[in-house]
């Protein structure tokens, strides 16, 4: 007997027309429940192996309300809908669903998209079981390798961020005020790169006093659980005064993860970690968090009894291995790093990976990456341009054939998943190659065995596949374009790159990366870019992205007629008529010193304290620059 399911479908006949499918093909229908309420009560009854589940329902809760209660319970869900409502779609996505069915389907479709969530579902519950040992692991080490409490929590919060990614983390600010508060919070400046925030250094960055944080602190909801807070719940929760509030506006964080604990006698001990995504959390990292607690605990307590507990602040770990195999990848932006960490994640393992971005966003550079820092990285890396190839020629390119399978076939050839054997194949563009094509595909990353043209026996391969597109795959396979059935064996870890108008913090370090590379490559010696330059280029909209600044650096370098970037022609956009309008008009002392502070701020990412920080370039206190922007109106809005 195949697995259990349970239809949550509130309509009767689709729900009764889905039943007899599943039993025919020898699924065991637990039942059919037309609301929420209903769901949970069977399921407390009899726990389903997968659940179907349609978004829109009877009653005031959806199937989407439903899909985090399941996410919480680690039932997988398959959404069914007929509603194609682009916003709808994008939030029943953040419940990370196993498969998605839109009405009206075959039988055909419902079958394959079962099996698809089955192969995804298995390989989560291995991957999450992983993440579990390796986590435990590394943590169990952290006590026995550290002498004082401060460095044992930054080891703490950089083998957190492994797997669960935050920008900001604050460790033990549960009692700020007595003796035996012992809280720092870590602020993340880079990949592996922290910032050690005690009790002093806060207040000093928000003004605050230590009895005015003292009572923010005791205003703060208590949780007792492990809880996570997104995008509204987030905002909510922010309405109030609170320390939560407090960090939020002044590192301009957007989500939370709330982690209590309680250590030594029953004293509250909590890692509260943000990001600057706004829902960047979920279920899973609850699990994976409360699955480790009692060793994060005893690595606390034992640092707690240290007697030879010296305090020293450690500022931040340098760039190690991940970075020597990224080199290239230029920028500390919050978007970046969270593609950095799904990296880290990723490319030790064995799995498929899909790369989803804009032209020029860099996407084969990241494959590079995971790459060079898989256990593959000594072995080939075979990449391949679907939308370069000929449909005639694409099938021998990848398979090989055998000579005299065809016409023109002199030769036998080896193919690239021939070549690529023990190492990596990238195909880019995968939304360019033809249906036919995308059967072989599937059957390749099925069966690990492939057929040349001609020949008579299969070839059994060991290769690791990285699908790049700058397609929206979902839109391609609701239009026929592309295999529902091939898109979900690539989509197991998609990774998705930021265009660049939406990193723009990373728009200098990028300009200046290429100017040194340009410098080098035509013997110029250009020392750097005009502030009106980096204006113009921080206004404009990159519809080419990476690509298109790199080729705009590289003529910039060449008719340079100085030792400075004094002019870059940018293509003009309406993005940039607001602008244009705006130079023509004389602005005062005060409004210039006030766009220059804000432009200081924008490239130090708002932090105003600390080394590097805005109070450091600008040569002034940073009590001195937080009274200046409060005389001249500058909000946090304004510098994101």
């Amino acid at each position: 007997m195949k697995e259990k399911i349970l239809i949550v479908e509130d309509q009767f006949v689709e729900a009764d027309y889905l039943r007899l499918m599943l039993t025919q093909a020898g699924y065991n229908v637990t039942g059919i429940a037309r609301s929420v309420v209903q769901a949970v009560e069977m399921m407390r009854k009899e726990k389903p192996d997968f659940v179907l589940l349609d978004i829109f329902l009877k009653g005031k809760q959806t199937g989407i309300d439903l899909a985090k209660q399941l996410s919480a319970v680690n039932i997988p869900f398959v959404y069914l809908s007929a509603n194609s409502n682009e916003d709808i779609l994008n939030e029943a996505k953040t419940t990370e669903p196993y498969g998605f069915l839109v009405k009206p389907f075959r039988e055909k479709d419902l079958l394959v998209t079962l099996e698809i969530a089955r192969y995804r579902y298995k390989h989560s519950l291995e991957s999450k079981y992983k993440q579990e040992v390796e986590l435990k692991k590394e943590i169990k080490n952290i006590a026995g390798t550290s002498t004082n409490l401060n460095e044992a929590l930054l080891k703490i919060a950089t083998t957190l961020q492994k797997y669960i990614p935050f920008d900001y983390m604050a460790a033990g600010f549960d009692n700020i005020g007595q003796p035996s508060f012992h809280g720092t919070c870590f602020l993340r400046i880079g990949f592996n790169e922290y910032q050690q925030i005690g009790l002093n250094e806060l207040m000093a960055i928000t003004g605050k006093n230590l009895q005015e944080l003292i009572a923010l602190q005791s205003d703060s909801p208590k949780e007792s659980i492990a809880t996570v807070y997104n995008n509204n719940d987030f905002n909510n929760i922010c309405r109030q005064p609170s320390l939560r509030k407090l960090f939020a506006e002044t590192f301009q964080l957007k989500s939370h993860l709330e982690m209590p604990m309680f250590i030594l006698q029953g004293k509250p001990f909590s890692f509260c970690l943000y990001s600057k995504i706004p829902d960047a959390y979920n279920a899973s990292h609850i699990n994976l968090f409360e699955n480790a607690q009692m060793l994060l605990i005893n690595s606390i307590e034992i640092m707690l009894n240290n007697k030879n507990n010296i305090q020293h602040k450690v500022n931040k770990i340098e760039k190690d291995e991940f970075i020597k195999g990224c080199e290239g990848i230029i920028g500390k932006s919050p978007l970046l790093l969270n593609v950095l960490d799904h990296i880290a994640q990723v490319a030790p393992s064995d799995t498929s990976v899909l790369i989803l971005g804009e032209s020029g966003t860099g996407k084969e550079k990241i494959a590079d990456c995971i790459h060079n820092l898989s256990n593959r990285k000594s072995k080939p890396f075979i990449k391949v341009n679907c939308a370069a190839l000929p449909a005639t020629l694409i099938e021998s390119e990848l398979f090989g054939h055998e000579k005299g399978a065809f016409t023109g076939a002199l030769d036998k050839r080896i193919g690239k998943f021939e070549k690529a054997n023990g190492g990596t194949i990238l195909l880019d563009e995968i939304g360019e190659m033809p249906l036919e094509l995308q059967v072989k595909l599937l059957r390749v990353l099925q069966e690990k065995e492939i057929e040349r043209i001609g020949g008579k026996d299969t070839i059994k391969i060991d290769v690791r596949i990285i699908a790049a597109t700058n397609k929206n795959l979902e839109k391609e396979v609701a239009e026929a374009r592309f295999r529902l059935d091939l898109y979900y064996r690539l989509n197991v870890f998609p990774i998705e790159l930021p265009p660049l108008r939406e990193r723009k913090e990373d728009i200098p370090a990028l300009a200046y990366h290429f100017m040194n590379y340009y410098n080098n490559k035509t013997g110029k010696k250009i020392h750097g870019i005009a502030d009106n330059v980096l204006k113009n280029m921080m206004a404009y909209s990159w519809r080419g992205n990476i690509r298109e600044l790199e080729h705009l650096m590289e003529r910039s370098v060449l008719l340079a007629k100085g030792n400075m970037i004094e002019e870059m022609p940018l293509p003009f956009t309406a993005e940039n008529l607001q602008y244009d309008t705006q130079k023509a008009y004389t602005k005062t002392i005060h409004e210039n010193e006030r766009d220059y502070i804000i432009s200081i701020l924008k490239k130090c990412n708002g932090r105003i304290w600390g080394a590097g920080a805005a109070a450091e370039i600008l040569n002034i206190p940073p009590s001195t620059l937080k009274s200046k922007m409060k005389k001249l109106g500058i909000k946090k809005e304004f510098i994101q």
